[in-house]
């Protein structure tokens, strides 16, 4: 994979991430194959549909998103990230982060694995528990 090649994905990776903030889905078909395939938080998913129930999340809206370090490798893209939600119910916000790794052929998204911090997320929208449980 040449540099250009490297470019053009850390750059269709930008605009995907870019979908949680406008919510666009025609957009988020451009870049994601349909049949995606998805892993993290314990389980395995394939299709875009997954990933376009997320961007449009109802009662939650990203309302700021800060790349914290992206680059590529071979048809790979790694980003570390952090969105700003807001839960539309309350007008709390809370900042979530996260780290994924992309895959890409053909110019879209095909399979992707990552971690975010839904603890954190739900934790700082007062939807769980400030303090866990013992175990």
């Amino acid at each position: 994979m040449d540099s250009s090649e490297a470019g053009r994905n850390v750059e269709v990776v930008r605009r995907y991430l870019r979908t949680f903030v406008t919510k666009d889905l025609a957009e988020l078909a451009r870049l994601v194959a349909e049949d995606v395939e998805i892993y993290g938080s314990g389980r395995a998913v394939r299709g875009r549909h997954f990933v376009a129930a997320a961007v449009s999340s109802p009662g939650l809206t990203v309302v700021d998103q800060r790349i914290v370090e992206i680059f590529a490798a071979g048809d790979r893209v790694v980003v570390s990230f952090a969105q700003t939600y807001r839960r539309e119910a309350t007008g709390a916000t809370a900042v979530q982060s996260g780290c994924k790794m992309y895959r890409l052929a053909g110019g879209r998204i095909v399979q992707f694995w990552g971690e975010q911090d839904l603890y954190g997320l739900l934790r700082g929208l007062a939807m769980v528990p400030a303090e866990l449980p013992a175990f």
